[in-house]
This record gives C-alpha cells, sequence and structure tokens, in this order.
C-alpha cells in the first residue's frame, strides 16, 4: 500500500484529535474528582476513552477518514467501585449518614494525562516532520 503525503498528515490528524479527546475527558475526571453525592447513582463515575484502529474503509468516516488512524470508539464509565464514606455532618449525607465519593484517583488520572499530551507531543513531531520533509521535496525539485 502506497503512503501519500496526506495520508501521514491525516493519520496524524486522528491521533492528535483522540488524544485531545483523552485529555479532556481525564481533565473532567480531575473537575470531579472530589465531589460527593447522596446515593451511589448520582455520584460522578470516572470516564475513560476507548480507541479503534481504522484498519479498512469501512471503519471510516468523516473526521477519521484515514486507514491506519485512530479514533474515539466511545467513552465508557470507569467500573472502579464508588467510595463510601461515613460523613452525617455532610448535607449530602443519607439516612445513615454516608455520602458516595467519585471513583475517580487523582494519581491515575495525573498519569494518563501525562501519557495521553506525550503521545499528542509525538504526534505533533510526526506531521511536523513530514512537512519538513515535503518542504526540502520541493526545494529539491526546485533546484
Amino acid at each position: 500500500m502506497a503512503m501519500s503525503i496526506d495520508n501521514i498528515f491525516g493519520i496524524g490528524g486522528t491521533a492528535l484529535n483522540a488524544q485531545l479527546i483523552r485529555m479532556n475527558t481525564t481533565a473532567s475526571n480531575l473537575a470531579n474528582a472530589g465531589t460527593t453525592a447522596a446515593s451511589e447513582d448520582l455520584a460522578y463515575r470516572g470516564k475513560r476513552t476507548v480507541f479503534k484502529a481504522l484498519m479498512d474503509e469501512s471503519m471510516t468516516h468523516p473526521g477519521a477518514e484515514y486507514i491506519g488512524g485512530v479514533k474515539v470508539d466511545k467513552i465508557v464509565d470507569d467500573t472502579k467501585p464508588i467510595p463510601k464514606v461515613y460523613d452525617p455532618n455532610n448535607p449530602l449525607a443519607d439516612k445513615d449518614g454516608f455520602v458516595y465519593q467519585a471513583n475517580v484517583n487523582e494519581v491515575n488520572e495525573m498519569v494518563d494525562l501525562m501519557a495521553a499530551s506525550r503521545s499528542y507531543q509525538n504526534n505533533v513531531e510526526v506531521v511536523n516532520t513530514a512537512r519538513e520533509l515535503m518542504m526540502r521535496t520541493i526545494e529539491l525539485i526546485k533546484a
């Protein structure tokens, strides 16, 4: 399969978009890390991005149209249990004095944020390198 320069930019672009969504999801988790609720059902559940590789034409769509790229397939709730904490003085406490906290671990979220940021930076480098090589090729053709 021949790879055109458009494909390199397109694949890099899908990766940048996917990592940006991952960073936004992680930022939302961090923003809600300290929240409490009156019941387990109302407690914030951390969100996780699920990526999907675009392996063939049937998997592509506008916005993720390059085979070899990546897209966010879905965003799912974290399955970790919701912490139940005894805090009878909290105005959100249930009849037994418990509040329910977000199931977000701030340390894990920061690690995920750093990994997403690194992946984003790596894909910026791919795009920049492809652009630089394209410019050098144009200079060679002109000479």
